[in-house]
């Protein structure tokens, strides 16, 4: 029981690592907590749903076209809100999100409607594995492949690429990358892109499990972010880390518990880890001298 806990822990923890890895790769780069990145991947997986539905397209081909979608939203939010703010406060930034996300969420609600659906998708929750007394599904397989490899994508991306380095400079020292020639809005807009397009992938991974509606991404934006606090905000490793720890840790106080205390347990996670460890598990804790 406790190595099947563990594994299903550790699938349910990749989608708040999906998440977490887009809220972390915003906030490292402008410093901005994005609110709205539940509800870019809620309406990403609308668009999916209405490729199957409306166009008869194959789930793969609507997977795609979802994450491109994503992608551009996120690139749509950053210019057309966020960089026409005339010289605004953090808060102000975090309160654009906010106006984001109830903006999606009107729009997903008019248009796709707020009755549940089944979304339908040829990777099976009920078709199950064997590793020795361990059973793992087809979808939560499915999870754990595709987490990874996106973390393995980032990681090349961020390491060996010109871009990459680019956006860790921005991200690092804003006015010291202009300075240096990076275009410093483009990486942003690609920041929050590529952040929208892991809540596309995300939310079409989630949506076969709890079933489409406009308030899908709710609990997972909630957990992601207890995951991107326990690991670090500025660390996308720690992301990872902090939703698969979640997701056991949740799993374990499922089983060996109660599921009634499951809901309570990300924001008990956030009250501890701020109160001893504000930096997370893989952050780095600055501390500034007068």
């Amino acid at each position: 029981m406790l190595l099947q806990l563990i594994v299903n822990g550790i699938a349910i923890g990749s989608l708040y690592a999906l998440v977490a890895l887009g809220l972390v790769l915003v906030y490292k780069t402008t410093e901005v907590l994005n609110f709205a990145q539940g509800e870019m991947g809620m309406v990403a997986t609308f668009i999916a749903y209405g490729m199957m539905t409306a166009l008869g397209l194959p789930f793969f081909v609507a997977f795609i076209g979802a994450c491109l979608f994503g992608f551009a939203l996120g690139v749509l939010i950053e210019f057309a809100f966020l960089r026409r703010a005339d010289n605004p406060t953090l808060l102000g930034l975090i309160v654009i999100t906010l106006g984001c996300e109830m903006i999606l969420y009107g729009l997903a609600s008019h248009f796709g409607g707020t009755d549940t659906k089944a979304f339908e998708s040829p990777i099976s929750e009920t078709t199950v594995y064997h590793v020795g007394n361990v059973v793992i599904s087809q979808l939560n397989l499915v999870i754990i492949a595709v987490t990874l490899a996106l973390m393995g994508a980032l990681f090349l991306f961020f390491k060996f690429t010109r871009v990459g380095v680019a956006m860790k400079a921005v991200a690092q020292n804003e006015d010291v990358a202009k300075v240096m020639g990076i275009k410093v809005n483009r990486i942003k807009a690609l920041t929050w892109g590529i952040a929208s397009l892991l809540g596309a992938v995300a939310g079409v991974l989630i949506a076969p499990i709890t079933l489409l509606d406009p308030n899908m991404m709710l609990d997972p934006l909630l957990k992601a972010f207890a995951s991107a606090v326990l690991g670090g905000m500025e660390s996308l490793p720690g992301a990872a880390l902090g939703g698969w720890v979640l997701g056991v840790v949740e799993n374990l106080v499922g089983g060996y518990v109660s599921t009634e205390f499951k809901a309570t347990v990300a924001f008990l996670i956030i009250v501890i880890v701020l109160c001893i460890r504000p930096s997370g598990l893989l952050g780095r804790h600055y501390k500034k001298k007068v």
